[in-house]
């Protein structure tokens, strides 16, 4: 009996130790897609120049899919208070998006709405807001960051600014 849980025991070595890899095993280093810093500057100007035009004063943040800032910009004007809330919904919608395909801190909301009180978080997270005006980056039907914008009247209006620059910039995230 020991010699064949020996054998088995050098089998399981040799399989975990020799085997060819393959795509499904870590290789040990991440490969993660990001804006590059010119689009990701590009994208929140023409988020504050989209939001400046509706006569909104704002400010607009891009994050990475770790929530790390890569590019922010505070319209003229725009009050302080919106340089905190824009990252919040840029966070929020990156990691709060992802587990269920959502595209935005909208649809987050409106799923939270619908569910049981007993469902809904009770401790404040660091950084999370669910407020609307988040919205997921896709590239090639991959989630790659977020951009979240505050300081208009409604974060309906955050969100429109927000999509409106996304969709300047799509043909370019590649």
């Amino acid at each position: 009996m020991s010699r064949v849980s020996a054998a088995l025991q050098a089998l399981v070595v040799a399989i975990v130790f020799v085997a060819p890899s393959t795509g499904a095993q870590a290789q040990g280093v991440v490969n993660v897609q990001k804006l590059s810093a010119p689009l990701a500057n590009e994208l929140v100007g023409e988020s504050v120049a989209n939001c400046a035009q509706k006569g909104y004063t704002v400010t607009a943040v891009v994050v990475d899919l770790d929530g790390v800032r890569q590019a922010m910009l505070r319209g003229n004007g725009a009050p302080i208070h919106t340089l905190d809330n824009a990252f919040y919904k840029a966070y929020s919608a990156a990691s709060l998006t992802l587990a269920r395909k959502e595209d935005s801190t909208k649809a987050v909301a409106d799923r939270m709405a619908k569910s049981a009180p007993s469902t809904v978080p009770q401790t404040p997270l660091p950084n999370v807001t669910y407020g609307v005006g988040g919205v997921t980056i896709i590239a090639g039907g991959t989630p790659i960051g977020a951009i979240g914008v505050s300081g208009a009247p409604g974060g309906q209006f955050d969100e429109e600014c927000a999509r409106a620059a996304l969709a300047k910039i799509r043909d370019r995230m590649k």
